[in-house]
């Protein structure tokens, strides 16, 4: 029995953690596909060529990057500065950058900074009331709290300290190889605490809350990315399983669903009953 999602906008996936796995669905349209579900079934997935800006919702052919169209990417407040790079955040100034009444919203809420064992120990920011959720779209084994601040500006200062010591990218090749660094992630943990700088240590958690995952994609995975770029563009294959942003499929390869966001998308099924 065959089960076609017809091509409608593709946002990233929602992730929870579950045992024995993490669970995740693809929100295309107004469905949602259960990725777990479709472990060791023929998966396809193709871009007709036609995309949704996610700020103003206007239809494309492609979008400039981030899933915005590309007055957007240069106007909207959504892909302003700071959500990127946190200590460029000016609300609790006053300042605005685009938006202030987003601005200020956005920023002047409590952060958290955390380390994350992703393939490599780093660093980083996310607002407090969505943690979990960033670090899983990252594909973390685990995660640990290390600071928790008034607004985004202080826990960018914080993250601008630590990259002397951590870095604050996820090597994804190493990520979906499930590589982990166990005791050695625990000391890192101490050490990014006492690297804090000393007029922003009022911020630091010494016990911060610890964060635990484990993965439908087995270990060892090696992973060659592709992507959906030109109109038409299918990617068919056996779903090996799912870990971050990215499906894998048992040939290798790799999609990053957050990096096609906005884009129409056909997703199909065959599933034997």
């Amino acid at each position: 029995m065959s089960f076609t999602w017809s091509a409608a906008p593709v946002r990233k996936m929602i992730l929870s953690v579950s045992e024995p796995s993490v669970r995740a669905w693809i929100p295309i349209g107004r469905h949602l596909v259960d990725v777990n579900a479709l472990i060791g079934k023929q998966l396809r997935l193709e871009w007709p060529g036609m995309a949704e800006c996610q700020s103003c919702g206007g239809i494309f052919s492609e979008l400039h990057a981030q899933g915005f169209c590309r007055k957007c990417f240069f106007d909207s407040p959504l892909a302003g500065a700071s959500i990127v790079r946190p200590e460029l955040s000016t609300a609790h100034l006053g300042k605005a950058d685009r938006d202030l009444e987003f601005e200020r919203a956005y920023q002047l809420q409590p952060h958290t900074v955390y380390l994350a064992d992703s393939g490599g120990i780093k660093v980083g920011v996310t607002r407090t009331r969505q943690q979990v959720t960033r670090w899983l779209d990252q594909g973390a084994s685990r995660a640990h709290v290390i600071a928790v601040t008034e607004n985004r500006y202080e826990a960018g200062l914080i993250e601008v300290a630590l990259k002397q010591h951590f870095s604050d990218k996820t090597d994804w090749r190493k990520m979906l190889a499930g590589l982990e660094f166990g005791a050695e992630f625990e000391s890192a943990v101490a050490r990014g605490v006492e690297a804090i700088p000393t007029d922003l240590q009022r911020f630091a958690v010494a016990n911060g809350v610890k964060h635990r995952a484990h993965w439908s994609l087995a270990k060892g995975f090696n992973a060659k990315s592709v992507k959906l770029s030109q109109p038409g563009d299918v990617l068919e294959g056996i779903l090996a399983g799912q870990r971050g942003q990215y499906l894998a499929f048992t040939d290798g390869r790799v999609i990053n669903i957050r990096s096609h966001e906005g884009l129409f998308m056909a997703i199909s099924t065959f599933v034997n009953v």
